[in-house]
């Protein structure tokens, strides 16, 4: 219906005024406080009780972390910080890990892919802030935790102050720190945090702990190599180890990670009873109240292992509601500084991953893995991102006590106040059993200097729907207007030229109302059903949500009231300035423009009279720009000028073009496949003299011998991939059977040969990282030499987060073996050799780096690279039954031509999971680079993501199948695909390819 006043003699109460605000609503937030704190060598970064100051100005933290290392394509890094920008984040938080970049000791490579100064770089370009977390721990479900394999020869304890440790950290600290600190935003750059150790939280008892000196060392180690930003800490346990005042080992900022509902995805829409913290603001208050609260990990997802549900379920685990209820609950607790983990998962690619996981890192992030953004977490993070962003007094707030009865009429309703000192203050309403699906109504009541008041004043209740939260505003600046409440939420506002926009949204069918200071007159500008009564001290306006906008005037102030899911359609792209750059004219709240309409607005600057913004369309759509920038008078979207109109409230109105190409590729099953047995070491006189001979002892200082001599990778550099073992032995005529105890991480497999000939395969279970095996042999002749080969598969390092376990140091190879006659009498097995990857740790290819490659003969010869040599192949395809146990190479050639300059096109490949085929191991190799570990009989993992720049899209690519077969009767690939998405047409930078040399013969291959 039309505005109206029926209401207009109703004597409404007010509440408190706020304190008199500047023209622009948030410049008092820069002011720095009297008890500020920072580091002797700089004030660029301080920070008080409430929240770091980022060049004077306060600044709430919204950080999601993305890793470099799981997307090795560079010129991709610019669309994730762009993708993460726009969800009203300011700041990415980021690990670095060591054993990719000095896998031989003293020896520090870091080109290419691994070179991380474009990643900076990038991240300046989207005006993005940094948390730099280089360990030289990290955990991060890598191989190792981050730590080179070489470390499971390291005479120490890992993780303390044992001088061989700290050694051995020096070279890669002395190489990464000074580039991080190039980077600081001291410098110019965008690293405001420094993260030191990574969740130095739990020990076994074997060493002192928690151990200050430690912690110490590891921060004067960056400090020396010229870190000058606060120091930060992310305890697993939220027991305030290093934390501010605690003594030698103490960091500036001190925070805790927090997974409320944990890394089980097997029943995603189950939330415990028990998950929801309510301890947030006074564990904070214990373990550091002086400093802003931190959280540099919350929980964004999970972790999935083999034989798991599958990224999707973890995905659903950590939906939209979780981010309603679980992330607003952490801005309930008063957080200051809030870093989702993971925000872009990426891949595992290269073996870089640890055992407890799968090729793929998607972790139900709200960006996927291959990029793509149609998970309704990603727009639900959005709102609460922007709101954050344009809520400065959110942090003079300190939370009140959660009640059921203070703050509603309703007692199955829980509110948590955030109350300021005359700033405004916020209210987090929340079902007090928070697991409920159903919804309820409510009223809100207001405490106030005249008394209480109950809201909606006009009539009606609010709504809560289920396993939703909400936060209402009290005396909340927009412009040159303060909000006495408002009960629908805030998506933005912005000053544009001569007015303020104001963007607001609820569910459809609820009941909001917002009261504004003072009498105004009020215009409905689009919509029928919003009602407005006025006093001589405020303007009470009522509507309820429809799926079609509402836009009202109020003076100087359009206010645009929407419904959740059209609110999803609006961006605000920030417009750079001559000072900051990209990063805006302000922390809080900086100049930008409002779009409605795109896929993706990744940004927006002003040349001239042009607006050009830069956005994706994955449909057709109509795009509106909301208060275009004083001066402008011309539209560019993607470098192309676009006609607009003009509105009656002067939005621009625009019809892009929008096109979409039929992507046409590849049959994968109709190349020309070459195959090659990748296990000549069957083969009768195969010469393994130029394997490494084992040695009668272990460095292994975790781990004694059971075995006359080391059958551990890590004993001769062998850290990655796949291990090969080849023992003598002279048979006495009455051996039966053969045991063995094999380790190769959870999910691993081995398959035993004598003579060539097949004995038996342990395959692979979920969440078990060792087997012991006992095989029947055939009958031997007694006096006659045979040769056993062993097949054991490493799939990964174990993290090393329990301090004293030195976990990482576990091996993988062979623990214990018996060669056993009838009688029970043992044969001795002598002259073993063994092999991994070409050169260990002096690895050969230097461009997809030291994880990429294992012990298979393929891989040692570097046949999975493109164009390998066609006359040592045969022809045959992987999708041919292959009869008998072993291992089978197959590479095929095949073009793309997609148009790749305007369209993001994301591919995978896609193994059909038939259940007649036999069972088998595929390593899946794309120009070189492992992209895929596929278990056929564990799982869940069939669809394997690839990168363009990784892909050649416009020319010539290789593809490399691995095919381990584990049972005498062989098998078949039942199919292989390669698939794409829904082309996006994109308005991000060309992507480059990454170096990715072809086969050159490899002098020492053997």
């Amino acid at each position: 219906m039309k505005i109206s006043t029926l209401l207009s003699q109703l004597a409404l109460s007010s509440l408190a005024a706020a304190a008199a605000l500047p023209s622009n609503g948030f410049e008092r937030f820069k002011i720095i406080s009297q008890v500020e704190n920072r580091d002797a060598n700089q004030n660029v970064v301080t920070w008080d009780a409430h929240s770091l100051f980022i060049r004077g100005e306060r600044a709430m933290i919204y950080s999601g972390e993305f890793h470099p290392f799981r997307l090795p394509v560079p010129t991709l890094w610019l669309d994730v910080f762009q993708k993460i920008k726009a969800l009203g984040f300011n700041t990415v938080s980021f690990y670095v890990d060591w054993a990719l970049l000095e896998a031989k000791e003293g020896e520090y490579r870091a080109e290419g892919i691994f070179d991380l100064d474009p990643f900076f770089k990038a991240a300046q370009s989207a005006g993005v802030f940094l948390i730099a977390r280089p360990g030289p721990y990290i955990n991060a479900e890598v191989s190792g935790g981050g730590f080179p394999g070489r470390l499971q020869r390291l005479n120490a304890q890992l993780r303390t102050k044992a001088p061989e440790f700290l050694n051995a950290t020096e070279n890669y600290m002395s190489n990464m720190v000074p580039l991080i600190a190039k980077y600081q935003i001291t410098k110019g750059g965008p690293v405001v945090l420094y993260q030191v150790e990574n969740e130095y939280s739990v020990s076994n008892g074997n060493v002192p702990f928690p151990d200050g000196q430690y912690m110490q060392d590891v921060i004067d180690q960056a400090r020396r190599f010229g870190i000058e930003v606060p120091v930060a800490s992310n305890d697993a346990s939220k027991d305030g180890h290093n934390a501010p005042g605690t003594g030698v080992g103490a960091v500036d900022i001190y925070g805790y990670d927090a997974y409320p509902l944990g890394f089980d995805c097997s029943n995603p829409h189950f939330w415990r009873p028990d998950a929801l913290p309510t301890d947030y603001h006074s564990v904070h208050m214990k373990n550091s109240p002086n400093t802003p609260f931190s959280i540099p990990e919350f929980g964004g997802g999970s972790y999935d292992p083999y034989g798991g549900v599958g990224y999707d379920n973890c995905a659903t685990l950590t939906n939209h509601e979780y981010v309603r209820v679980f992330n607003k609950g952490t801005l309930a607790g008063g957080v200051d500084i809030l870093s989702i983990y993971m925000i872009f998962g990426g891949t595992n690619w290269g073996n870089l991953g640890y055992s407890g996981g799968y090729t793929s890192y998607d972790y139900g992030a709200a960006i996927r893995e291959d990029r793509y953004l149609d998970r309704e977490k990603y727009s639900e993070l959005k709102l609460e991102g922007h709101f954050s962003r344009a809520s400065p007094s959110y942090l003079l707030t300190t939370p009140g006590d959660l009640s059921t009865t203070a703050y509603t009429d309703n007692p199955s309703i829980a509110v948590t106040p955030l109350l300021s000192n005359g700033t405004g203050d916020f209210y987090v309403v929340r079902h007090a059993d928070y697991q409920l699906t159903t919804s309820a109504s409510y009223k809100l009541l207001i405490p106030g200097a005249n008394g209480t008041i109950t809201v909606p004043q006009t009539g009606g209740s609010l709504t809560l729907p289920g396993r939703d939260t909400k936060i209402h505003v009290t005396d909340y600046p927009v412009g040159n207007h303060t909000m006495q409440y408002c009960t629908a939420e805030i998506f933005t506002w912005q000053n544009v030229q001569d007015q303020t926009i104001l963007v607001l949204y609820g569910g459809v069918g609820e009941f909001h109302e917002l009261a504004l200071r003072e009498s105004h007159q009020v215009s409905l500008i689009e919509g029928d059903n919003v009602s407005a009564s006025t006093t001589s001290v405020n303007t009470v306006i009522s509507w309820t949500v429809q799926d079609k906008r509402q836009v009202i005037q109020v003076d100087d102030l359009t206010i645009y009231l929407l419904d959740r899911n059209s609110a999803y359609n609006y961006w605000t792209a920030v417009l750079p300035n001559g000072t900051n750059g990209r990063y805006g004219n302000s922390v809080m709240n900086p100049d930008a423009v409002i779009v409605n309409g795109p896929y993706l607005v990744r940004s927006a600057d002003v040349s001239g009279s042009t607006l050009n913004i830069q956005a994706d369309f994955n449909k057709t759509a109509s795009f509106e720009v909301i208060g275009a920038p004083k001066g402008v008078s011309k539209l560019s979207i993607n470098g192309q000028s676009t006609e607009f109109t003009k509105s009656k409230q002067g939005s621009w109105i625009a019809t892009p073009s929008i096109t979409f190409p039929d992507v046409k590729l590849p049959d994968l099953k109709s190349l020309d496949w070459l195959s090659m047995d990748s296990l000549p070491e069957l083969q009768p006189g195969y010469d393994d003299s130029q394997w490494t001979s084992a040695q009668n002892f272990t460095r292994n200082t975790a781990w004694p011998l059971n075995t006359p001599v080391s059958l551990y990778g890590g004993d001769y550099g062998y850290n990655t991939g796949a291990l090969l073992f080849r023992g003598r032995f002279n048979a006495t005529g009455g051996e039966s059977s053969i045991s063995l105890h094999t380790i190769g991480g959870n999910a691993f497999a081995s398959s035993v040969w004598i003579d060539g000939k097949f004995v038996g395969a342990t395959l692979a279970r979920a969440n078990t990282g060792d087997a012991n095996s006992t095989y029947t042999i055939p009958q031997l002749d007694a006096g006659t030499l045979h040769v056993l080969t062993i097949l054991v598969d490493n799939m990964g390092l174990n993290e090393n987060f329990v301090i004293g376990s030195d976990d990482m140091k576990q091996p993988r190879g062979i623990l214990s073996y018996s060669l056993t006659t009838s009688s029970g009498a043992q044969t001795d097995i002598y002259s073993w050799k063994i092999t991994g990857n070409l050169g260990g740790e002096d690895y050969k290819d230097h461009a997809r780096g030291p994880l990429n490659e294992g012990g298979l003969f393929i891989e040692r010869q570097g046949y999975h690279q493109p164009a390998p040599p066609a006359d040592k192949f045969f022809k045959k395809a992987p999708f041919e039954q292959h009869t008998g146990a072993g291992v089978q190479f197959y590479t095929a050639k095949f073009a793309l031509d997609l148009p790749s300059k305007d369209y993001d096109i994301p591919l995978s490949f896609v193994f059909d999971n038939g259940t007649s085929s036999g069972p088998y191991h595929s390593l899946l190799y794309v120009n070189g680079f492992q992209f895929g570990r596929y278990i056929s009989y564990l799982g869940p993992q069939t669809s394997f993501p690839v990168p363009e720049g990784v892909l050649n899209y416009g020319g010539d690519n290789w593809v490399g199948l691995v095919v381990w077969t584990l049972d005498a009767a062989g098998a078949a690939v039942p199919g292989l695909s390669l698939k794409s998405r829904q082309p996006v047409l994109t308005g991000r930078q060309p992507v480059e390819l990454v170096s990715a040399p072809k086969w050159v013969k490899r002098s020492d291959a053997y």
